[in-house]
């Protein structure tokens, strides 16, 4: 079970349901990948709204393994979700919002 004070999320990707959670060293992930110089800066990034596919592999990725799972991002871009484009769009913006606070998704 997902613990949302953790920024934990659950979420169905791949035909499994998995836990996703940005911890420091998934965020420090997302900052080398991003080029990003602090957290700020990586939610900054994210604010916009604007997010592209190979963002969402990234984030969805870090989430993934920040949770304990052992999957690269090419693993995580071949995983199929309900909804399609949409359906990583909900799952990216639900982590981001666990993890950077905000109004829930």
């Amino acid at each position: 079970m997902a613990n949302r004070h953790r920024g934990e999320i659950k979420a169905e990707i791949g035909g499994e349901r998995r836990i996703l959670v940005l911890t420091l060293g998934a965020l420090a992930e997302l900052e080398d990948a991003f080029g990003g110089e602090d957290m700020l800066a990586l939610a900054t990034r994210f604010e916009t709204g604007r997010i592209g596919a190979r963002d969402a592999i990234r984030v969805i990725g870090a989430g993934l393994r920040g949770a304990g799972a052992s999957v690269s991002d090419d693993e995580v871009a071949q995983m199929s979700v309900a909804g399609g484009a949409t359906g990583y769009i909900t799952i990216v913006a639900d982590l981001l919002t666990a993890t950077f606070g905000g109004s829930e998704a």
